[in-house]
């Protein structure tokens, strides 16, 4: 790499200095910090469910959750912690035995059973249920339509605008698990249109995007290459689609720094911008991120750090 050339900063955490300071504490084994953390965060939805995602993520490779749990049995944040664990667990495992292997039901019963129980120990809290949304993929055939639609229920209650709540129940939707393209975009589409100026919803119309791409490639299995698939994002649908979320999204956002929480969503619009043509659009979109990235979606197009750097320069930004 050239010393003038643009390096992206990847840190897992979005920049999130409390967060990996608790994830150190996880390497070593102590609980303290999470707990400490969780209860600094308090109800701001988005970033409890930003932090306990990800810690979630580390916690899963570990005993911390479980350490925490033995030794406050109540706690309620020690609940949606473990619930939030034990769906990384299952997705982890889904991952390494490799699509149409049989998942370990017992895994995935798991993570229900402590989603529940989580949300039993902390009502207000839309968490839980987006775990329970999240790992209800995992099932062969799904669940059942009015369970789901129960647990959106629950969850749309207690926060009508997660972004993470919305974007679990696209993936649930989506051709690559239990619905079909149609679904997924009416879904998106749905909810970008009924989200308030300055929303962040618009964007998963760009998610869905992404999964029909990464769709498309598996299904193709060698026979058809990336290259093939480009007009996928700049026909006139998908440039539409971009404009749309920059004018009901971006337009409407306040003039703040970008949150931890709101990062990934940025880096798919800055993508769909990119690959659509939208210099304008990307351009503004590349200040506001300034290095800060996330590998996804990037990563599903090509090497991260070169893409990024390619475009920025195409937009005429410098290093």
């Amino acid at each position: 790499m050239t010393r003038d050339r643009f390096a992206p900063d990847f840190d897992p955490d979005c920049g999130d200095v409390p967060l990996t300071t608790a994830r150190q504490d996880i390497v070593i084994g102590r609980w303290q910090g999470l707990r400490e953390l969780l209860r600094a965060t308090g109800p701001d939805w988005p970033v409890r469910g930003h932090r306990v995602r990800l810690l979630a993520q580390v916690c899963a490779g570990s005993s911390t959750a479980e350490s925490w749990l033995a030794a406050e049995p109540h706690s309620a944040d020690a609940l949606v912690l473990r619930a939030a664990t034990e769906t990384a667990r299952a997705f982890n495992l889904a991952i390494a035995a490799g699509r149409g292997v049989p998942i370990d039901q017992h895994r995935v019963d798991t993570a229900v059973m402590a989603s529940l129980q989580a949300a039993d120990a902390y009502p207000e809290d839309p968490t839980p249920w987006i775990s329970l949304i999240s790992v209800a993929r995992l099932y062969p055939a799904g669940v059942r339509r009015q369970e789901l639609a129960r647990w959106w229920d629950e969850l749309h209650q207690r926060d009508p605008y997660s972004v993470e709540g919305h974007l679990q129940v696209l993936h649930y939707y989506s051709a690559r698990w239990h619905g079909t393209h149609g679904l997924m975009y009416d879904f998106a589409r749905d909810a970008a249109g009924v989200a308030p100026p300055g929303c962040a919803l618009p964007v998963l119309v760009q998610y869905a995007r992404v999964e029909e791409y990464r769709f498309a490639l598996d299904a193709a299995k060698g026979r058809q290459s990336a290259v093939a698939l480009a007009q996928h994002w700049s026909n006139d649908g998908a440039v539409s689609d971009v404009r749309r979320t920059g004018q009901r999204w971006i337009a409407g956002r306040p003039e703040a720094p970008v949150a931890p929480a709101e990062l990934r969503d940025l880096n798919y619009l800055t993508h769909a911008a990119c690959h659509a043509g939208l210099a304008e659009v990307a351009g503004p979109l590349f200040r506001m991120l300034g290095r800060r990235a996330t590998r996804t979606p990037w990563s599903y197009t090509g090497e991260p750090d070169k893409q990024i750097a390619k475009w920025r320069k195409e937009v005429g930004l410098r290093a």
